[in-house]
């Protein structure tokens, strides 16, 4: 039985699949009343009759029937074109050509005419219908989460009840693809049940080196990630520690094997990340050189095992020479070496190696303002293109730091021609509020998606580059123009090879932000990032109002004392937002990023990492601040764009304020393209965004009387502690700032 049938009212446990009921229907519409669905083994296709099932019989207090064959009245048949011929005679060959291997069509027709699973016709069948249609019962899936949006108003809004009795079959004929062939969530969970960077509670995988015996909360979990379209899960951290090292061994893999099950009926890869150094640690060998045959022996030995217990294991999630994490450097070997042993290891069971680019000097000494950790993703992984096996891919942070409120885009991103590439997105809020501070993501996501890299000319978006659409529609390997090194980057190219990258290998990825309580993020307004990632991973053309609009609709409507406030949809959606402006607003200024507290990462510390090995510095000093990263006086990584990117990047003419600070080191009288000068924009900025967050708090306060009691007290605490924190960062950072340049505030406000 499903936890959520143990939550009280107001939880957040159900996230945004509540299916509440439709209080202006007193009867079940006629096409709901019998789902048909051809009788099958295929337990994705089983989830998906059995959620549209219990999402119906919530939303409209009646259970629908199920049914193996058409029926006499009208229904809602769901199945793939190839197994069902009552799906299939519904849509056209060029219809059903139209959709991938994972995406849906859905049709309201009249039902004349239709045939059963026998072929045989049934003129007296007739009435409105619904079909749901994919390649795979996995498209299947998502087209019954799509549909159940759409009949709560939360995807479009425009499905309004006309009467008290009853509810027209939808008019949708629409089509509806994936854009990313891999759209993953990152655990970075440990297993005595801590999670690295979580903020939501404990693991709901781990306890005291032990997986979880609640399998209930794990099927809830897949059920939230399916209904956004995830369908690839990595479950252990990426930093992989002793015990975590086991996971691939006898001790492990039986667990292993029954959380993929659970999993595996919501359409959801499960994938392991794994220890470079395995063959030392577990398999007794010296080394773990990847071109040594015993260690390239040991690892085929090992696919076998793993493949044997988890037989559609997704493959390995590899952190290696990153932050002292073991890998093939040890060995006078490169990243392509490595991976490449591992992805030979896994070929035979159709496997893939994510291989993390996360890779940079974590010893740096502080006074050397010539080596910039922005540079590293692309000096180490730029050379290697074209070197990687087709079942290797390389994930990528968004920028070229680590997951900051405001940087630029990884140049990596289209620099990388020859290799398969996932854009890693951070749904915890690890530098963005860790989901104590509403922050809500997405537009700075859509900001990454929609940026041109310019790497085949205009219109090469990051969004092209990633779902592998800038590939497959670019001309063939042997004639696209070659990479180049750019001024003064510094890196080289290896000679070009043949690889042309596989379109399924490339998507999105993002680290989790859900944990053990009750309502998965801690911030009960933190779900809608995760909402978000799932929804623009499957479509990044949506919008972040889109997005925004239909998480609020589905989590708040119908959730009030009375039939709501036509202002509380709109309302909340406006607050998620204004978030992301606010938040940065009142932290590290135009770009230059960290200004934390060492480790933990959260509260105010402007000089924390500043004298640290970590390459995190601001290089404030009494006459400006910023970090040089020009070509022609600085550490050469704007140089790293392609043309016009890096011209832009290079001059404090043409640089958008917002970054200014991420590359160029500017006197604090620097006057911005917004007409002030860098310190009063510091000082405006943090004073404003400390107001901004008091009115959210009391925006949400306005609302209280349409809210349900437990949901409004347990966001309210959270905007409280925004509020008053939001006070702390004000006040450090403009006394930093005031006490470095000794100019006063124009409009002379408290500063200390």
């Amino acid at each position: 039985m499903s936890k959520r049938m143990d939550m009280p009212k107001g939880s957040g446990y159900d996230a945004w699949l509540h299916y509440h009921r439709a209080r202006l229907i007193e009867k079940m519409p006629a096409w709901c009343r019998v789902i048909v669905v051809h009788d099958t083994d295929d337990e994705v296709l089983q989830t998906a009759a059995s959620e549209l099932q219990q999402g119906l019989a919530s939303m409209f207090g009646q259970q629908p029937k199920m049914s193996t064959i058409p029926v006499h009245v009208p229904f809602v048949a769901l199945g793939t074109f190839q197994d069902h011929s009552c799906i299939a005679e519904r849509f056209s060959a060029e219809e059903q050509a139209e959709v991938s291997a994972e995406g849906y069509r859905i049709r309201g027709v009249e039902a004349k005419k239709l045939a059963d699973s026998t072929g045989q016709d049934h003129d007296d069948i007739k009435g409105q219908c619904v079909i749901i249609a994919g390649q795979t019962s996995k498209g299947v899936l998502y087209g019954v989460f799509h549909l159940l949006r759409y009949l709560q108003g939360g995807l479009d809004g425009k499905l309004k009840p006309t009467a008290k009795e009853s509810l027209h079959a939808p008019s949708l004929d629409l089509l509806s693809n994936p854009a990313n062939p891999i759209r993953m969530i990152n655990h970075w969970d440990n297993m005595d049940g801590s999670v690295e960077r979580g903020y939501a509670g404990a693991s709901i995988f781990y306890n005291n080196n032990a997986f979880t015996t609640n399998m209930e909360r794990l099927r809830d979990y897949a059920r939230l990630l399916a209904s956004v379209g995830i369908q690839a899960l990595s479950i252990n951290n990426v930093n992989v520690h002793q015990v975590e090292t086991e996971l691939i061994t006898d001790r492990f893999l039986p667990d292993v094997a029954k959380v993929a099950a659970i999993f595996r009926a919501y359409g959801i890869q499960i994938y392991l990340s794994i220890n470079y150094a395995s063959p030392i640690q577990l398999g007794g060998l010296t080394t773990a050189d990847p071109l040594d045959p015993g260690v390239a022996e040991w690892w085929k030995t090992k696919a076998q095992e793993i493949y044997a217990a988890v037989p559609d294991l997704g493959g390995f999630v590899v952190k290696a020479d990153s932050e002292n994490r073991p890998g093939p450097f040890s060995y006078g070997r490169h990243h392509a070496d490595g991976a490449n042993m591992l992805a030979d290891a896994l070929r035979p069971y159709g496997g893939r190696v994510i291989w993390r680019c996360f890779v940079y000097d974590c010893k740096q000494d502080w006074r050397d303002r010539k080596t910039d950790r922005a540079r590293a993703a692309f000096d180490h992984f730029k050379p290697l293109d074209g070197l990687f096996r087709d079942n290797v891919i390389l994930q990528i942070k968004n920028g070229p730091m680590d997951f900051q409120v405001r940087e630029p885009v990884s140049p990596l991103f289209g620099a990388l021609e020859a290799t398969q590439v996932l854009l890693e997105f951070q749904i915890a809020q690890e530098y963005t509020g860790q989901q104590k501070h509403l922050c809500y993501l997405v537009p700075q996501w859509k900001e990454v998606l929609d940026f041109d890299t310019y790497a085949q000319g205009k219109g090469s978006t990051i969004k092209r580059i990633v779902s592998g659409a800038l590939h497959s529609n670019s001309e063939s390997d042997s004639r696209r123009r070659k990479a180049t090194v750019h001024a003064g980057s510094g890196s080289f190219q290896e000679e070009p090879t043949n690889h042309v990258p596989k379109g399924t290998n490339f998507g999105i990825a993002a680290v989790s932000n859900i944990g053990a309580d009750t309502n998965w993020t801690g911030h009960l307004l933190a779900q809608s990032n995760l909402y978000g990632y799932g929804r623009l991973a499957w479509d990044p053309d949506l919008s972040a109002d889109e997005i925004a609009d239909e998480w609020v609709r589905l989590t708040f409507s119908n959730q009030g004392k009375d039939y709501g406030d036509p202002e509380l949809i709109p309302t909340i959606k406006q607050m998620l937002l204004d978030s992301w402006n606010i938040y940065e607003s009142y932290t590290a200024p135009l770009g230059v990023g960290w200004m934390v507290s060492p480790n933990h990462h959260y509260g105010p510390d402007v000089d924390g990492y500043e004298y640290s090995m970590w390459g995190t510095y601001h290089f404030a000093d009494c006459w400006g601040v910023g970090v040089d990263r020009t070509t022609a006086t600085g550490t050469g990584y704007a140089g790293q764009y392609f043309p016009p990117v890096a011209e832009i990047y290079e001059s404090t003419d043409t640089c958008p304020d917002e970054l200014l600070l991420f590359f160029h080191h500017v006197p604090y009288t620097h006057v911005l393209h917004s007409g002030q000068t860098v310190i009063q924009h510091i000082y405006d900025t943090h004073f404003e965004g400390t107001e901004r967050a008091a009115h959210l708090q009391a925006t949400w306060i306005s609302l209280r009387e349409h809210l349900n009691e437990l949901i409004y007290e347990q966001v309210l605490t959270r905007l409280e502690h925004q509020t008053e924190h939001a006070k702390e960062w004000r006040d450090r950072i403009n006394t930093y700032f005031y006490r470095k340049s000794g100019i006063p505030d124009e409009k002379n406000r408290p500063i200390y």
